[in-house]
Parts: structure tokens; C-alpha cells; sequence
């Protein structure tokens, strides 16, 4: 009996043994700090662990043989290793870091550094986010930015611009690589054509950035990084199509020109030639269109690893949108009413740095920009050069950071419009200081100026300063302030005076567009429990424009009035960013921001047209387990607006009401480099037509061949015209284009 007792409790003693297999160890940094709450699994099982304050942690199992060990931390890169776990292990563990809240960037103040060291607010986007919800272009993918509003400007052509913070999009700089490329003439189809695949990262400032890059960086800007040769894969394709027969197609590729030089190649073909009138008002929904762009970046290996690129993109399109009967043979005609626009486009790039010991780069760009264009019976043809050249020095000293440069920016623009009877052709030269002082590891300030020449408007000065305070290695306070200034050419930017039947009236010579600026910002990771990382970005900021232009939709029917406001204008609001990441592989962001944007003339205050009180973003992405499936949610959501009115009969709602657009999409991740995607685009199905009557004003009478006047020139309600309207296809706020799928592949090659 005793024998058997104690066989019994050595069986006992043996399975206890069995279950209590041990992994121990302490999860660190690479300064040897522990990390609390992080997870410690066993891969493929339900055995895991959250490390203590310290880091350590312990791990009982009863498993036999190898295993793998997964070890993770938001805020750090994943960590795993394969263990014979029969015996007990004994482990330190040390997490790299993953720097997507330390960002490289350079807009802030042309020079690369960390986003959190930077004394310029910047907000990164990767390639990541941007597949998040795929679009075609740029344009598109920037609806889910916090405060970032693309603004269709036409229900027909559906060109559009860029909206910071409800200023309108003239005052957002486009750059590529740091050039300002895309600018004037090609604002409205600079976003569109460049291959998603060479998309390095996308760095929005909002905020005045006049006193770095001149004119039209009044409201902030949005500079397109492109891939580095030797980061970027050997094949990329990204192909996907909707329900609606929209078809883009993303490819990119690099390949050695001997042993010191690569070149770097990416090709956009987008096509939509499928009409559709969903709104039943007999004109097209969506605009059709036909483009290709190829893009080149050349990269030269030279001593001590200095910089050499040369880059150039080719750019065509054809794109049209009208009564649902239009063809090409009715071209410019007035027999049926269609917009029609070719777009010939080419841009060069070069980046150079000095062989000096201190870094000195040059950076040159040239554009051409060619437009042949119909609207109706309306002929516009432009062509736009824009060249460009850049000189930097960076100096480092002890406790400062001193940049020196010089830019000169040539324009010739040449239209067949009566606003351009010649050729106006402009350089403009600047030069600029900049020096950030670091009084310690906390606090830093940076003192900058610009001075430009512009014949038409004489010398222009333009200072900011910015005050930075690191509170931790993971908070930093910025305070921003600074001037800016916008020379403004009507007929580049305002191509609604090109379409519809309103004459364009410019009441004066206009003055450039001045404006001062106040931007507070905060932004903080936080580590909270359970391996919970949040990161908080908010900003609040004041902007004060004097000489600001606006175009005058209201004091004739048919006119558009263009002037210099008498009075000052005011954009003023709050915005908060905050992304949560779970150590379940969820990720939630979301953002939202409260404006308040008026003009004030003659003492009357008054709102501005087609921009939102409150607007927000989010999304919600969850990748599984064994990372084979990712799923998103994205959306946005946007206040009512105050909208342009054809006439006092005009039976349209004078404010928008709130709406949102949001998508969702599955990505099929485990075949090797193979994504699979689709999903649906606009789940609510929403348009602006569910609201009100029409959209196109008299798009029965797209000639005004009915329209009657009385003496001073107003339109008359007629019984052919009840409404007293003249054609006007520019009461538009948001996308026309209702819920459809989509599907996609990704391939890709390292």
C-alpha cells in the first residue's frame, strides 16, 4: 500500500514536472530599459504571458520540442525565435524600435530629421495608410487626412484642389521631392498620374510655409517623397478594378546601369470609359478618363555616399464629362454640351550635393505644362513653364543649425484668353535664413526670414519663428508663427470662370495676398497597459489674411467677380489626431477638427463658401494572428457647408447636410509576395443629388438658348426657365459617385 502511495505521487511529481516547463527571461530596449506590458506568446497556442513593470515575465507550459517564440510591443518591431522548450529557458530579449511616430522628414526645414526633433509640426502618411482605402491618384487618397479636404470645383471636368484647414486650394503647395513642380495651370491635375508604387512617404504641414518655399505655401503643403533607388523594390504591381469599370494600374521596377548607377521606373495607366447617369439629369456622374504617366529617377553612385538623381515623369490624359450623347466629333461645338481636356505634361528633377565638407545641395526643376481644352463651345488653350533652382548650405555649430539659400523661380504662362493678350512671363528671385538655436536637450528655437522680388508686386518679406519644447523623449510642444504671401493668377486656378456661361470680371489690379499665422501644437506616445500604445497629435491655430482674394459668385448670376477683399478674412480652429494600437494587431486612428472660416468686409462678417464647420477621419485596420488576413475600415464625415447659389429663385438647399463617405477592405497576405484586396467603396451609397432637386443648374438648356434678360442684365423666370438660371455645373461639395466594389492584386519582389 505505502508502494503504491508512492508511486502515485511520483507520477504526480512527474506530470507537475512535465506542466511547469519554464521560459524566463526580461524584455528591454536597446538601453537595456524593461518594457512593461508587453506580450510573450507561444506561437500557434493559447500560452502567453504580459511582462511585469520591469519587463520580466515567466511562462509555464507543458509543450515538448521546438517552438516559436513571439515577443511584441507596440511602439517596437516584432520579435520571434524558434526554442527547444523541453528544458527550461532563460531569455533577454532585447526590441528595436519601430520609428513610425520618429519619422524621418524634411519639410519642416529642408533637412532630414527626426519628426519629433523637428520645430515644424509635420504629419506623415505611408504607403501603408494609403492602401488602406485604394484610389488612383493622390487626390483621392487624401480624404482621410484629418483636415485634409479634396474639393471637386466642377460637376462635370470633377477638377478639384487641396483644402487645409478650409482654406481654399491655391493656398496648398504641391512638391514633389521638395520641388515645386506642381503648381499654377497644373494645380488641379498635378495629384493625379503619379505612381502610388514610388511613394516613399506624403508630409503635410499645415500652417504658412511661405518664409522656406515662397508663394502659394500660404495654407500649408503637401510634398511627395518618392522612393530611393536602393529602398525600393525590384518589381511592385498594384492593378485593381470596380464595378463601375474603373481600371488602375501601378507598375514599378528598378534595374543597375552598370556598377554605379540605377534607374528607378514607375508607370500609372488609369482608364474609365464607362458613362453613367445615376442622378437621371442626362450628364455624365463621373468624369471619363484616359491617362498614362511614366516616371524615371536616375541615382549615381559618387565618394563619401553623396547625393545624385535626376528624375523626369511624362504625363498625358484625356479626360471628358457632359450630356450622356457627347462624342469627339461634337468637340467645341454647341450642338451637345461637353468638357473636354487634354493634358500634355512633362517634369524634370535634379538633386546635387556639393563635394564640400558641410552638406551644400542644388536642386533644379523644369515643367511644361500644355492644356488644349473645351468647354462647350468655350475654347481654352494654355501652356505653362515653370523653372526652378534651389542652392542650400546646411552649417552645424555647437548649439545651432544654420541654413543658408538662394532660389529663383521662372513662370511663363500664355493662354487665348482675353486676360492674357500677351504672354505673362515673370522670374522671381529670394533668398532666405534660417537658424535653429538648441538652448538644451529640451528646448529649441528657430528664427527664419525670405525675402522675394516679383516685378508686379516689388520686394516681399516673409519671417517665422517656431519655439519647440521636448517635455520627454516622447512628447514634444511646438509653438508656430510666421507670414505668408500669394501671388494669384485667376485663370490657373480658378477653372470654374472657364466652365458654364458666367463672364469673369476682374474689378482691379490685383495685390498679392498676405497672411499671419499662429499654430500651437502637442503631440505624445503614451504606454499604457496591456501593451496599449496611444499617440495624441493636436494643434490649435489662428490665420489672418489682408488683400485676400475670393471669387464673387453672388452679385451677378452671371458673373464671377474677382477682387481684392476689402477687409481681412479669419480661419481659426482645433484639431486632434489620436492613434491607438493594440497588441492584438488592431489599430484605431481617428482625427477631428472644429474651423471656423469668414471674411470680413465693410464691417459685415460673413462665412465662406463650401467649407465645413467640423469634419473627421478614421480608420480601423485588425490584421490576424498569423498575419494572412488584414481588414480596414475607413471613413470620414464632414459638416454642412455654405454653398454658391445660381440665383434668389434658385430652389437648392443653401447649405450642404452632413455626410460621409466609408469603405472597407480584405487583404489576403499569405501567398508569398501576393496581396490580394478588394472590398467596397461608399457602404452608405451617399451622393449630393439625395438632397436636393438637381445639380447642374439649367442642364436642360446647357447653351443658355432660352435664358431672357431684363435691361441691367439679370435672367428673367421664364416659362422654359422657372428658376431664372443660366447653366452652372459648379454647386458641387462632395464625390457623385455612389457605392461600388472593387478587387486588386499586389505583387511584389524585393
Amino acid at each position: 500500500m505505502v508502494n503504491l502511495l508512492r508511486c502515485i505521487v511520483l507520477m504526480g511529481l512527474v506530470q507537475i514536472t512535465c506542466a511547469q516547463n519554464i521560459i524566463k527571461g526580461q524584455v528591454v530596449d536597446a538601453a537595456g530599459t524593461g518594457l512593461p506590458y508587453a506580450s510573450v506568446y507561444i506561437k500557434n497556442t493559447a500560452i502567453g504571458v504580459a511582462t511585469t513593470e520591469d519587463g520580466s515575465f515567466t511562462l509555464s507550459h507543458s509543450l515538448q520540442g521546438k517552438q516559436t517564440l513571439i515577443v511584441s510591443y507596440t511602439g517596437f518591431k516584432p520579435y520571434s525565435t524558434t526554442l527547444v522548450v523541453a528544458n527550461n529557458v532563460v531569455l533577454e530579449i532585447v526590441l528595436e524600435e519601430d520609428t513610425t511616430l520618429d519619422e524621418v522628414v524634411v519639410s519642416g526645414s529642408l533637412k532630414a530629421v527626426s519628426r519629433l526633433k523637428s520645430p515644424i509640426p509635420v504629419a506623415v502618411y505611408s504607403p501603408a495608410f494609403l492602401q488602406k482605402n485604394p484610389t488612383p491618384n493622390i487626390f483621392e487618397a487624401l480624404q482621410n487626412v484629418n483636415g485634409v479636404r479634396p474639393q471637386l470645383n466642377c460637376n462635370i471636368c470633377n477638377t478639384g484642389d487641396i483644402h487645409i484647414n478650409g482654406l481654399e486650394g491655391p493656398y496648398t503647395m504641391v512638391l514633389v521631392d521638395g520641388m515645386p513642380i506642381v503648381s499654377g495651370l497644373s494645380t488641379v491635375y498635378g495629384l493625379s498620374g503619379i505612381p502610388n508604387s514610388l511613394i516613399e512617404r506624403v508630409e503635410v504641414v499645415k500652417g504658412p510655409a511661405s518664409s522656406l518655399y515662397g508663394s502659394e505655401a500660404v495654407g500649408g503643403l503637401i510634398n511627395i517623397i518618392t522612393k530611393q533607388n536602393f529602398s525600393a523594390p525590384k518589381l511592385s504591381v498594384d492593378a485593381y478594378t470596380t464595378s463601375w469599370l474603373e481600371n488602375n494600374l501601378d507598375i514599378g521596377f528598378k534595374t543597375n546601369l552598370g556598377k554605379k548607377t540605377s534607374l528607378l521606373t514607375g508607370v500609372n495607366y488609369y482608364y474609365f470609359d464607362n458613362p453613367t447617369d445615376n442622378n437621371n439629369d442626362n450628364f455624365t456622374d463621373v468624369t471619363l478618363q484616359h491617362r498614362v504617366s511614366v516616371f524615371n529617377k536616375v541615382s549615381f553612385e559618387r565618394p563619401e555616399q553623396r547625393k545624385f538623381t535626376l528624375a523626369g515623369r511624362y504625363f498625358y490624359e484625356d479626360r471628358w464629362g457632359g450630356e450622356m450623347q457627347w462624342e469627339p466629333k461634337y468637340r467645341g461645338g454647341d450642338e451637345v454640351y461637353g468638357e473636354s481636356i487634354y493634358t500634355n505634361r512633362v517634369e524634370l528633377l535634379g538633386s546635387y550635393q556639393l563635394p564640400f565638407k558641410d552638406l551644400v545641395m542644388l536642386n533644379t526643376s523644369y515643367t511644361y505644362h500644355d492644356q488644349n481644352s473645351v468647354y462647350g463651345n468655350t475654347l481654352f488653350d494654355a501652356q505653362q513653364e515653370i523653372a526652378f533652382a534651389q542652392l542650400t548650405c546646411f552649417k552645424s555649430f555647437e548649439k545651432d543649425e544654420l541654413l543658408l539659400g538662394s532660389a529663383v523661380k521662372y513662370n511663363y504662362y500664355q493662354d487665348n484668353t482675353v486676360a492674357t493678350p500677351t504672354a505673362d512671363e515673370v522670374t522671381i528671385p529670394g533668398v532666405f535664413v534660417q537658424n535653429e538655436h538648441t538652448f538644451n536637450e529640451h528646448h529649441s528655437i528657430l528664427l527664419g526670414a525670405r525675402w522675394d522680388y516679383d516685378k508686379r508686386h516689388g520686394h516681399i518679406v516673409t519671417p517665422r519663428i517656431a519655439y519647440k519644447l521636448n517635455t520627454s523623449n516622447d512628447a514634444v510642444l511646438r509653438l508656430n508663427a510666421g507670414a505668408g504671401f500669394r501671388a494669384v493668377s485667376i485663370f490657373t486656378e480658378e477653372h470654374a470662370a472657364l466652365t458654364g456661361a458666367r463672364e469673369v470680371i476682374i474689378e482691379e489690379d490685383l495685390k498679392p495676398e498676405r497672411s499671419m499665422n499662429v499654430n500651437l501644437n502637442y503631440l505624445q506616445r503614451f504606454y499604457l497597459k496591456g501593451g496599449l500604445v496611444a499617440t495624441v497629435d493636436a494643434s490649435a491655430w489662428y490665420t489672418y489674411f489682408s488683400n485676400q482674394i475670393l471669387p464673387d459668385y453672388d452679385t451677378n448670376a452671371n458673373e464671377i467677380r474677382f477682387a481684392n477683399l476689402a477687409g481681412h478674412a479669419v480661419t481659426q480652429g482645433v484639431s486632434a489626431d489620436v492613434e491607438l494600437s493594440f497588441p492584438n494587431q488592431i489599430t484605431i486612428s481617428a482625427g477631428a477638427t472644429l474651423m471656423d472660416v469668414t471674411k470680413t468686409e465693410q464691417g459685415i462678417k460673413s462665412r465662406q463658401q463650401l467649407t465645413e464647420r467640423f469634419s473627421g477621419t478614421w480608420s480601423v485596420s485588425y490584421t490576424t494572428e498569423n498575419n494572412d488576413w488584414t481588414f480596414d475600415y475607413t471613413g470620414n464625415v464632414y459638416g454642412s457647408m455654405l454653398l454658391p447659389l445660381a440665383g434668389e429663385y434658385d430652389p437648392r438647399a443653401p447649405y450642404s447636410p452632413t455626410w460621409s463617405i466609408q469603405n472597407i477592405q480584405a487583404t489576403f497576405k499569405k501567398v508569398k509576395n501576393l496581396e490580394l484586396y478588394g472590398g467596397v467603396k461608399n457602404l452608405l451609397n451617399w451622393t449630393p443629388d439625395k438632397s436636393v432637386p438637381f445639380l447642374i443648374a439649367g442642364a436642360n438648356d446647357p447653351f443658355d438658348e432660352n435664358v431672357q434678360y431684363d435691361t441691367n442684365g439679370n435672367v428673367l423666370q421664364t416659362a422654359n426657365n422657372p428658376y431664372a438660371l443660366t447653366f452652372d455645373p459648379g454647386y458641387v461639395y462632395a464625390p457623385n459617385q455612389g457605392i461600388r466594389g472593387f478587387i486588386g492584386l499586389r505583387y511584389t519582389i524585393l
